[in-house]
């Protein structure tokens, strides 16, 4: 499911992320079916696994340790 570009610009650390879990969101049935907004999705549990990365990737983002280890995320 992850998307990689080689010609994009980087937007920032979670970048990647970030755009996939919107995707994520935007292709459930919860938004498409059910007509509810994407935050309402996220709320309820829809992509899980994407959610749970990027948190990850923001709180390497303030973790001291993420300077030898790299930040998390793609």
């Amino acid at each position: 499911m992850p998307r990689y570009y080689e010609d994009k610009p980087d937007g920032g650390a979670c970048a990647g992320v970030k755009e996939d879990l919107g995707a994520c969101l935007l292709q459930s049935d919860c938004v498409l079916q059910e007509g509810k907004s994407p935050r309402q999705c996220l709320k309820e549990g829809n992509c899980k696994a994407l959610k749970y990365s990027f948190f990850e990737c923001k709180r390497s983002m303030l973790d001291a340790r993420s300077r030898f280890r790299g930040r998390k995320g793609y």
